[in-house]
C-alpha cells in the first residue's frame, strides 16, 4: 500500500477533488514510506559489506591454518615410521642376540654339508627379523674375542647396529642434519655354557 502512494506522490496524481485536511495527512504519509525505504537500502548494502568481510576473513583463516595443518600431517607420518624403524631394528638385534648367546649354526645354503659361521648365523637371523630393513652395518663383538668374534662359552657378546635414516617429507626434513636422523640399537648379553666346538 506504501509504494502505492509514493507512485502517486512522484507522478503528482492525488486526486485534486480530495479534502486539504486529508490531502496534508496523506502526503505526510507518502514521505513516510519514502524515509522508511531508505534505511532498508542502507540494510541491503550493509549487509553485502558484512558478506564480503567474511568471506575475507574465511580465507585468511584458510590460508593460516593449512600450512599447519600440513606440518603436523607429515611429522605424524615421518614421525611414524621413524619409529616403526627404530622399533623393528631393536627387535632385530635382539632376536639376533638371543640367538647369539647359544652357539648354534644352521646349515649353510649355498654349500650342502656344511654350516655358517655363527657371526654369518647372528647376521641371518637379524634379516629375517628385520622386515626387510638394512642391516648391512651390523657390529658384533666378544669381551674376549674382540670385533667379529661372536665369543666363547660364558664370554659377554655385543650385537649393535647403526641406522641413518633419511626423512621421508622435505618439510619435516629440514629439522634435522641433512635430512637424516641417526640411532644405533645394541644388546649386550653372556654367552650360554655351550660346547666349546661351536665358538667358530
Amino acid at each position: 500500500m506504501a509504494s502505492w502512494w509514493c507512485f502517486l506522490e512522484e507522478g503528482n496524481l492525488l486526486p485534486t477533488g480530495m479534502p486539504s485536511e486529508l490531502q496534508k495527512s496523506t502526503a505526510a504519509g507518502i514521505r513516510g514510506c519514502a524515509d522508511d525505504a531508505e534505511p532498508r537500502l542502507g540494510d541491503v548494502r550493509g549487509g553485502r559489506r558484512r558478506g564480503t568481510s567474511t568471506e575475507g576473513t574465511s580465507i585468511l583463516e584458510l590460508a593460516l591454518i593449512v600450512p599447519i595443518f600440513l606440518l603436523l600431517l607429515f611429522a605424524t607420518v615421518d614421525f611414524a615410521h621413524l619409529f616403526w624403524v627404530e622399533l623393528t631394528l631393536q627387535n632385530a638385534i635382539r632376536q639376533a642376540g638371543r640367538y647369539a648367546i647359544t652357539g648354534n649354526h644352521p646349515p649353510d645354503p649355498n654349500h650342502p654339508g656344511q654350516h655358517l659361521s655363527r657371526v654369518a648365523s647372528i647376521i641371518q637371523v637379524a634379516q629375517q627379523t628385520a622386515l626387510g630393513l638394512d642391516v648391512s652395518s651390523i657390529q658384533i663383538s666378544s669381551l674376549t674375542g674382540g670385533s667379529g668374534s661372536a665369543g666363547e662359552p660364558g664370554d659377554t657378546v655385543t650385537v649393535s647396529l647403526t641406522t641413518n635414516l633419511h626423512l621421508i617429507t622435505p618439510i619435516v626434513a629440514k629439522f634435522f642434519r641433512n635430512g637424516v636422523y641417526t640411532f644405533t640399537v645394541s644388546l649386550t648379553m653372556k654367552n650360554e655354557p655351550f660346547p666349546p666346538s661351536d665358538t667358530g
